[in-house]
Parts: structure tokens; sequence; C-alpha cells
């Protein structure tokens, strides 16, 4: 058996930057075993699979190690392979996903995602937490992930967690945030659970930064940028209890899997 495959650098306008993502198109579902051994294989923070479903497609995302309920970039890479080597002409793709339907909109200045809002919330911040910070937090919240204000855009970029001490937590990851130079908001997103110690660029992060980024600034709109190596620009729009996450892709490779 053989499986196509493309590596596509989400949330980014050139090769290099933004988030890489695997994407296997397939007809029908093989079993989980060989879904999670392929993103293994891959080893990038996610290996996304859809297969065609009445007038949506079923989407699901793998770690190296995991599968994830909800994942930004390779939704849109997903989204990628679908406009631009499936000849998909409508202009809106609706994945099912275990986060519900996910709207993804082909726009002139590129793809936006309808994803649900999480309003991150104040909480007693766990030792390990703070102890792998370093650093003394402006606030700490939670969501599904913990995220944690720091004064500025420096103290972001310039953090050097213990991911040993953060593995241990009981929430998927870490996001650290403050308000940009440049921008409304930074970010920094880490994963050590899933096996992805710093994702380079964070859809699902996103979904409860803006919410939270938007009640402070009093915006809805709003333009973010995560600080990893590669880094990344997303826009941000609160509809509700729904957040847009706009963002551009680019093919990095194509291939096939022998099975």
């Amino acid at each position: 058996m053989q499986i196509e495959i493309y590596q596509v650098d989400a949330f980014a306008e050139q090769v290099f930057k933004g988030n890489p993502a695997a994407v296997c198109p397939l007809n029908a579902w093989i079993a989980d075993e060989l879904l999670q051994n392929i993103a293994q294989a891959n080893n990038l923070s996610e290996t996304a699979f859809f297969v065609p479903y009445q007038d949506k497609f079923q989407l699901r995302w793998f770690t190296p190690s995991h599968e994830v309920d909800l994942c930004g970039h390779a939704t849109l890479a997903a989204a990628h392979v679908l406009f631009t080597h499936s000849d998909y002409q409508k202009s809106a793709i609706c994945f099912t996903t275990k986060s519900g339907d996910l709207l993804v909109t082909k726009r002139v200045e590129g793809l936006e995602m309808d994803f649900p809002a999480s309003m991150p919330k104040p909480v007693i911040a766990p030792d390990n937490l703070l102890l792998g910070l370093g650093i003394k937090p402006k606030a700490v919240l939670a969501a599904f992930d913990y995220i944690i204000e720091l004064e500025d855009e420096l103290a972001v970029a310039a953090l050097s967690p213990d991911l040993a001490l953060w593995k241990t937590l009981e929430l998927r990851g870490v996001v650290v945030t403050a308000p940009g130079r440049n921008v409304d908001f930074v970010s920094r997103c880490f994963f050590p659970k899933l096996n992805v110690d710093e994702d380079p660029v964070t859809g699902s992060a996103h979904c409860e930064l803006a919410p939270y980024w938007a009640q402070i600034l009093g915006k809805n709109r709003l333009t973010a940028k995560q600080l990893s190596a590669r880094t990344g620009l997303i826009g941000c729009q609160i509809q509700g209890d729904r957040v847009l996450l706009a963002g551009s892709a680019v093919d990095y490779m194509r291939g096939k899997i022998s099975l």
C-alpha cells in the first residue's frame, strides 16, 4: 500500500518559516496503530490525516506520540493540500473533528480557519510550572493549556524553561505570552508531554490567546507573532464564541509512503 504525503509549512509565506506539518490524504481510515507509526516516523509536531465524508472531510491529528483533539497549523496544511493539489472547487472546506466541525475558507489574503474560542481563567500555579518558568510571571491562567503572561516581548524571547518539570504538568502544555512591539501580542508554546518541546507556530493556542488579549486590549481583530526560531504570523478575529485564525501555507515536499 502507498499513501501520498505532503509536508507543508503552515503560517508561512516561504519555506523554512512557520510550522511544518505532514498531511496524508486517505480514501478510508487505516488502523490507528499505522496512523501513529506514520506520525512517529515523520517526527514532526503534527501529522494530519483526512478522509472524504459526505460533503465534508474527517480530519485527525497525531503528534509523534499521541492523537490530539485540536491542531491549527495542521488543519491549515490539510486545507492547503485540498485547495492546491486535490482540485477542490468550493471556497470553503468543512472538517469533522474531535473538536466539532471546523470550517476553512479560502480568502484573497490566505486561508481562514473558524475554531472554537476558549477563554483562559486565573488559576493557582502548580509548583512545577513556576519552578520550570524560573522567573516571576505577571499572570497565570489556564484553558486547555497553562497560559503565562510575562511583562514584555523581550522576556518571552529570552525564556529558557525547564521542560522536564513542565512534562509533569496536568494540562496539554504551557503557552507564554506578552504584549508585542509590532503586533498585538507574542507567544511561545511548549508541549513536552506530547514530545514537542517547543512548537514553532501553534494555531490552537491562539484559540486561548486571542480571546484573552481581545479582552485586555478591547479589540476583536488582532495580529499575533509566535517567537520560535522559525517564527510565524497569525491573524485573529473574535466572533462570539469562535476565533477566526488566518494564515498562509507553502509546500515543502511531496512523496509517497510505502507500507
